[in-house]
């Protein structure tokens, strides 16, 4: 069906449930699955369910402001969910971090990489936000060219 597909990760239950439709969607067939993992400073307290374990983001704030110790949970989250998609099977896999505005990361990694389809949670951790400004798979959804799965 598909032979490239993006997922983005963030730590949160959307995106564990996104990767696994990512994962079935790819089969065991011969498809490229990428990876990508924004880092985005979070204004409200969440809790990351899948990535690197439950943590409270909250609580280590001055932590993961160090550069070293954000590398290292953007690592974590990105290595979590390679691990996450090749013990369903799939053995195509490129991990990325990107930067920058999340909405617009994804749609220039998807194009940058020729995918075929962008598959996404429709809440992550900046849900709260996405309440005021809209969510990033809204604004995902609107300007990508390729197909866009929205997960919930």
């Amino acid at each position: 069906m598909y032979q490239s597909i993006l997922v983005p990760v963030d730590g949160s239950e959307g995106a564990k449930k996104a990767l696994d439709v990512a994962c079935q969607l790819a089969g065991k067939a011969d498809v490229t699955l990428h990876i990508l993992h924004i880092p985005e400073e979070l204004t409200h307290e969440a809790t990351l369910v899948w990535g690197i374990g439950a943590i409270a983001i909250e609580a280590s704030r001055q932590e993961r402001q160090e550069p070293r110790a954000r590398q290292d949970i953007d690592k974590q989250i990105v290595d979590r969910a390679e691990k996450a998609a090749r013990a369903k099977g799939v053995t195509r896999i490129e991990t990325i971090i990107g930067r920058g505005d999340p909405a617009r990361a994804i749609v220039s990694e998807a194009k940058r990489r020729g995918v075929e389809a962008i598959v996404m949670g429709s809440r992550g951790l900046s849900d709260l936000r996405g309440l005021v400004v809209g969510s990033v798979s809204h604004k995902v959804s609107h300007i990508a060219e390729s197909t866009v799965i929205t997960v919930r």
